[in-house]
């Protein structure tokens, strides 16, 4: 992956420094922290003011649209505004068909279930999602499970990024079948960015702690991108 322009080559020795690039784009910043909770902050207070969910949907969708339409005349990236302008499209749909303002919440909840399973199962099966994060800079998908180092280190980030969704659902799914739903808000923004956030600050530690070489092929091929 190029971050410094078309035509400069990025040139990583270690896998810390290889995944720590792709992190550092992966992320959304500040903006894209914004972007995410606003929308869910919105709908949550509408609904605790109003009990009015077509009203608290129609603002929280409103807001969200707002910030796709601004990413768009200001020519940026919609990566992370379309990602959260999808996701209350799709819980507000599901509200809107079962009339319950706590439905909101059900698709990313499920999402995040489906997430950590999928997140474990990788490491059980010695595949960890991570490593084809390295695959796919390098240009072989598979190529990086030839070293054990890279492999017992994206195990290890893969884990990390399973924890927010693991913790997303234990604190969530009560809260839901309680009827909850201002709850259900609230636990939503503080088990947002802010998990996102502390899970990153974990696997930068991770990142910061060795320095484990690319090695054989994955090494010359890191070198080309």
């Amino acid at each position: 992956m190029n971050a410094e322009g078309p035509g400069v080559a990025v040139r990583h020795a270690t896998v810390e420094q290889l995944v720590r690039s792709q992190l550092s784009q992966a992320l959304g910043g500040r903006r894209g922290m914004l972007e995410g909770a606003v929308p869910t902050v919105a709908f949550t207070i509408a609904w605790v003011v109003t009990h009015d969910l077509r009203l608290a949907l129609t603002v929280s969708l409103a807001l969200a649209a707002a910030g796709l339409l601004l990413r768009l005349a200001q020519r940026q990236p919609v990566r992370y505004v379309l990602n959260a302008f999808i996701a209350i499209a799709i819980g507000a749909v599901v509200a809107a068909r079962t009339g319950e303002a706590k439905d909101v919440f059900l698709p990313g909840i499920l999402i995040n279930s489906a997430y950590a399973v999928m997140l474990v199962a990788s490491v059980v099966a010695r595949w960890p999602v991570v490593g084809f994060m390295i695959g796919s800079v390098v240009g072989d998908p598979t190529g990086w499970r030839s070293d054990p180092g890279v492999v017992r280190l994206c195990n290890w980030l893969t884990l990390v990024l399973a924890v927010p969704c693991v913790v997303r659902v234990v604190a969530q799914l009560p809260l839901y079948l309680a009827d909850q739903t201002a709850w259900l808000g609230a636990a939503k923004v503080v088990l947002g960015w802010p998990l996102q956030v502390g899970a990153l600050v974990v696997m930068l530690w991770l990142l910061n702690r060795d320095e484990t070489p690319l090695a054989g092929d994955t090494a010359a091929a890191a070198a080309r991108v």
